[in-house]
């Protein structure tokens, strides 16, 4: 007798341990979470943490890492795991921690910060088929797919790529005719980078939107990175050439210089920045006092009223001691950018990364996609991988950034 029921016992558990096997799911999907719990989408960021581009990765990674924590903290069926990597502004360094950042499991790509280590990455990226959207490479050489001036495609589109800022040759549009329609200035002297591919393309369409509307340029100069010290020429130039506005389609740190120099010869003019100039406020060892009246285009205000742009604000404050920037605001809305996608298509983590990079490509080319940020309300893509926004321009009174209204 106490061997049939032995007998039996083993049956019923054996029973009960089959039918537990015919219920489990596959592993690694979702829905074998316990309730509440989801399995994050790995996403990673690339840009310069360290040099003398720290402030706009750092900014970049900050404006991400605040947009992560709200959205998990919402515990909906959508959170991320962010990952951050520092490349110093250097293109082989990107590509060695694009390549860190796959093996920690990458499935969307935030980056990278800058235009040269990003036009580097997006081609690996393309060939990965990983989608990619970049806070503030600028260039449309990081897209891919665009004419030059006569015509010719010389660089393919990668068509996993998008901006979140604009666009250099819409930088150069936008200032031109921002500069004409607010009279700013009268006389105009532009001083740029020529070799660097980001100065260059806003310069060149600056100048061809500034005949377009009128605007007379009175001097034009360059420099280089060797010779990035020493602007007494270019200013001295633009003064005997009686220029009222110098525009600088550069990034802050040569612009701090030319900002003290221009003082140090008694030359006022009016000061119109692009992008590249926002941090120069924060930059060590800078006399802001320098750039008491500098224009600066630029989609975000920290000053604005709303309830966005002020709880971004106090929040950025509260957690990094500091006034966010434009690069900040970019990589918040990034981050919201693809969070709001990936919720419209109803797209899963467990998806492998080439099929989340055509659905999501998908998604931010459809007419029906729209996206309201810090940076921008009814922000659309076009298939090109531009961002379509409005661009706003602030001026710097007593140490801070204020919108400018004309």
């Amino acid at each position: 007798m106490k061997k049939i029921v032995a007998l039996l016992l083993v049956l019923v558990m054996a029973c009960a341990l089959f039918a537990a096997c015919g219920e489990k799911k596959s592993e690694g999907s979702q829905s074998d979470k316990p309730a509440g719990e989801v399995k994050p989408f790995v996403i990673g960021g690339i840009g310069p943490l360290t040099g003398g581009a720290a402030t706009y990765g750092n900014a970049a990674k900050n404006g991400a890492e605040i947009a992560v924590e709200e959205i998990n903290a919402l515990k909906g069926d959508v959170q991320f795991t962010l990952y951050y990597e520092d490349d110093e502004h250097d293109p082989e360094k990107s590509l060695n921690a694009y390549n860190t950042l796959k093996d920690k499991g990458l499935q969307i790509l935030l980056g990278t910060v800058t235009t040269s280590p990003c036009i580097e990455v997006s081609a690996q990226a393309n060939a990965d088929r990983i989608f990619e959207l970049t806070p503030s490479a600028s260039s449309t050489d990081v897209l891919g797919g665009f004419e030059d001036e006569s015509g010719n495609i010389t660089i393919a589109r990668k068509d996993n790529v998008f901006q979140m800022c604009f666009t250099d040759p819409n930088q150069g549009i936008a200032s031109a005719e921002y500069i004409k329609t607010n009279n700013i200035g009268t006389k105009v002297a532009v001083i740029y980078k020529n070799d660097d591919a980001y100065s260059t393309g806003i310069y060149q369409k600056f100048i061809s939107q500034a005949a377009k509307v009128g605007l007379e340029v009175v001097s034009i100069t360059t420099f280089t990175a060797d010779t990035a010290t020493d602007f007494s020429v270019q200013l001295a130039d633009a003064k005997n050439n009686g220029a009222d506005l110098v525009f600088l389609p550069i990034y802050f740190e040569p612009a701090s210089l030319i900002l003290a120099q221009a003082n140090s010869m008694g030359y006022e003019p009016a000061f119109f920045g692009v992008d590249g100039m926002d941090g120069i406020l924060t930059m060590k060892n800078f006399d802001v006092s320098l750039a008491e009246g500098v224009f600066l285009l630029t989609p975000f205000s920290a000053d604005a009223e709303d309830e966005q742009t002020k709880n971004f604000v106090s929040t950025y404050q509260s957690k990094f001691g500091e006034i966010p920037n434009q690069f900040a605001a970019d990589g918040y809305d990034t981050v919201y950018a693809l969070y709001n996608a990936i919720k419209k298509g109803n797209l899963t983590s467990d998806m492998t990364n080439a099929e989340l990079c055509e659905k999501l490509i998908g998604i931010f080319t459809s007419a029906d996609f729209k996206f309201d940020g810090l940076t921008g309300s009814g922000v659309t893509w076009a298939t090109t991988g531009e961002v379509s926004k409005a661009p706003k321009a602030v001026v710097i009174k007593d140490g801070v950034y204020v919108g400018y209204n004309g």
